[in-house]
């Protein structure tokens, strides 16, 4: 199915429907949404808060606030050279966008290298977060091996080649591949803005620098895992069932047995269970809110 708009026209709508602040020095773009409780929702690679829009429109309609901040490097945030392109910075700068943006308490929303990247963030922010949503990811960080596609990106002029053939038709390919069961639902242009949000104004070197940063140190996963174990706040695993890149018979139950769930909340999807399943991710984050609270929802 194709849409009537161009590219450019999702993308600046996208960019139309949020904001710019600085943060430390780095403008940064948000996506924000809504009133009431903040849920603050951390995008992985190679997406940006782009990916989040259908959710944050749907929480915002279920009366919370859905607030996603491109991280430097990716989407319309800017991508300075000399930033530290690590999951634990990554952290610490998201943490400091919510103070800027005022932002005292709010539920986390983590996906892909969001995360560790939010485990991080929670570790060392527990009397902020509200409750815990955890989306396709991983936190035993020292053995992770990334999915087949992902691993040229490691390599140092192998991932630069790799990149360049990254383009619509390609991206197209692989994203009705690994990121979602039924991409003939969605139009092209919404998916092939992916490729344009990544590359922007340096083709993508940002995106290879987080690529070859990924944090493996038993040091960071304790860190993790100070966010899901011991902590005052609800936790919850939704997961996109089909997903063959972080599949749920290993990710899935491995963050089930790190956060000591009972169940996985299983969605008919791929990688990206946003674009298929906004209703239902929104749906179950107001439900984990309402029981923190004591509502019946």
């Amino acid at each position: 199915m194709s849409g009537k708009r161009t590219v450019e026209q999702v993308i600046e709508q996208h960019q139309a429907a949020g904001k710019f602040i600085q943060v430390d020095g780095i403008r940064t773009f948000v996506r924000d949404e809504g009133e009431g409780e903040v849920v603050f929702c951390i995008h992985g690679v190679p997406s940006s808060s782009y990916l989040y829009r259908k959710v944050i429109h749907a929480l915002a309609a279920k009366g919370m606030r859905g607030v996603s901040i491109d991280l430097p490097g990716l989407g319309l945030s800017d991508r300075p050279e000399d930033f530290e392109y690590t999951f634990h910075n990554f952290a610490r700068f998201c943490a400091r966008a919510a103070e800027v943006m005022g932002i005292e308490k709010y539920h986390l929303l983590i996906h892909d290298i969001g995360g560790p990247v939010g485990f991080a963030m929670a570790a060392e922010n527990k009397e902020k977060v509200l409750s815990l949503t955890i989306l396709n990811t991983w936190i035993e960080v020292d053995k992770f091996q990334k999915p087949l596609p992902m691993r040229p990106f490691e390599k140092p002029l192998l991932g630069e080649a790799e990149l360049m053939t990254i383009q619509h038709p390609t991206w197209y390919l692989l994203f009705s591949q690994l990121g979602v069961n039924h991409a003939d639902d969605l139009p092209k242009e919404e998916v092939y803005a992916y490729v344009d949000l990544l590359k922007r104004d340096d083709g993508g070197k940002a995106f290879l620098k987080i690529m070859r940063n990924f944090q493996k140190s038993e040091e960071f996963k304790q860190l993790c895992y100070q966010a899901v174990q011991n902590v005052d706040y609800p936790i919850q695993a939704i997961w996109g069932a089909d997903d063959p890149a972080l599949d749920y018979e290993h990710f899935g139950n491995e963050i089930k047995r790190a956060a000591n769930l009972s169940t996985v909340h299983k969605l008919d999807s791929r990688h990206f269970l946003q674009e298929e399943k906004p209703e239902e991710i929104a749906q179950l984050v107001v439900q984990l809110a309402g029981s923190r609270r004591g509502e019946n929802r």
